[in-house]
């Protein structure tokens, strides 16, 4: 759960007050999950980083999931990444909370970009039908 506060550090802020509601119902209701945060980005994404900020964090390793305050950071997010993840290869964005799965494609799309999202989509149809 990513924020600009980690674990706490800043009290006033309704971005990383969201953040820690989102941790305290997870915790509640699925606590076999390895969720932590609120926390920075370098945190989430290494481990010494993230001892040395919070010792008594429970998960390991890298995060493999990173879940953004907004729409604003997921987005600046999303586009940092698919520029600098090597030959601009890219799966999303994702709209998860739909009754039904929402798939969005930007104009700047690749064509491999295009077969991914449809090869996904394709599998969450054979999913859903069985």
């Amino acid at each position: 759960l990513l924020s600009h506060s980690s674990f706490g550090s800043d009290q006033t802020d309704s971005s990383a007050q969201k953040m820690r509601e989102v941790y305290r119902i997870l915790s509640e209701q699925a606590p076999e999950l390895e969720v932590e945060g609120e926390m920075h980005g370098d945190a989430a994404l290494d481990e010494n980083i993230r001892q040395f900020a919070f010792p008594g964090s429970r998960f390991k390793g890298s995060a493999n999931l990173l879940i953004m305050p907004n729409l604003d950071a997921a987005n600046i997010s999303f586009n940092l990444l698919k520029a600098t993840s090597g030959n601009n290869v890219t799966i999303g964005p994702i709209l998860l909370g739909a009754a039904k799965p929402v798939h969005i494609l930007t104009p700047t799309a690749t064509t491999r970009r295009l077969i991914n999202m449809t090869a996904l989509t394709v599998a969450e149809i054979q999913q859903q039908e069985k």
